[in-house]
């Protein structure tokens, strides 16, 4: 805990039995409360692992995406209690000893959202991430703060801390179960008016990282380029959209974890 929250982190896991082990050894187990890791229906030892290290896990049957997994987290998280929530990538991309850093900067008051960024730093190249993905980076982020009104060093990475209020007032349930799920989700906390903080984050690009492919990575930028417009469009008054609707119907419902 700090300053009395209870903080859980999320691990969306897919093929993670190699790095899992590793990742999970770095986490301040002196701050986290609890750990939750949802396996999307890999056909590896995840499940297992996890178990041996005394996660609590759920398991989705069949696969639902990246989007469709983080939807589980943090629904299973409200559940669990969780006053931050932190999410983490299993395949030990991202440093996990800055989850004590992370949660710090919400349970302070200061901050809503917190993500760690690649790009302050200047670590991404070094970290080896391929210089096409850099500059989609770039550009991308570049389009969306020009489009949004923000000045965020970038809006794709996959390290971040979110406050309950967050978790329960986005419209999180309307995303897409895809990789974009990560750019909506940010965008909605800038619309819904979240405080959001960045930190400089080193990561690892290496084997048994877990990376799409170019063909996705377009995909993805096509969607992010959409989320940017519709954006635009509903700040605007012009167009009315699932993304940013304050429905309570398109709020995720929490779950009860697992067993452990």
């Amino acid at each position: 805990m700090l300053h009395g929250q209870k903080i859980v982190v999320v691990m969306p896991a897919y093929h993670a039995e190699k790095t899992l082990a590793e990742c999970h050894a770095a986490i301040p187990l002196d701050i986290v409360d609890e750990v939750l890791l949802v396996d999307d229906a890999s056909d590896d030892a995840t499940v297992a692992v996890a178990q041996r290290l005394g996660i609590r896990t759920h398991r989705h049957a069949v696969n639902r995406g990246y989007g469709g997994n983080q939807k589980t987290c943090y629904a299973l998280a409200l559940g669990a209690d969780a006053d931050i929530v932190v999410m983490l990538h299993p395949d030990y991309q991202y440093e996990p000893r800055l989850i004590t850093a992370m949660a710090a900067m919400i349970a302070s008051g200061v901050y809503d959202v917190v993500f760690g960024s690649r790009i302050l730093g200047n670590t991404a190249i070094a970290g080896g991430m391929p210089r096409y993905k850099y500059l989609f980076n770039r550009l991308l982020t570049a389009f969306e703060n020009l489009l949004i009104g923000s000045k965020l060093s970038e809006f794709h990475s996959g390290y971040r801390a979110f406050s309950r209020k967050v978790l329960e007032t986005l419209p999180l349930a309307s995303n897409s179960d895809d990789f974009v799920f990560d750019n909506q989700m940010l965008v909605q906390a800038h619309a819904f008016g979240a405080r959001i903080g960045e930190m400089s984050c080193p990561t690892k690009y290496f084997a048994d990282a877990s990376e799409i492919n170019f063909r996705r990575s377009v995909v993805y930028g096509l969607g992010v380029l959409r989320v940017a417009m519709t954006y635009r469009l509903w700040k605007w008054r012009l167009l009315k959209s699932q993304l940013f609707s304050a429905a309570p119907a398109d709020r995720l419902t929490a779950m009860k974890p697992d067993a452990p």
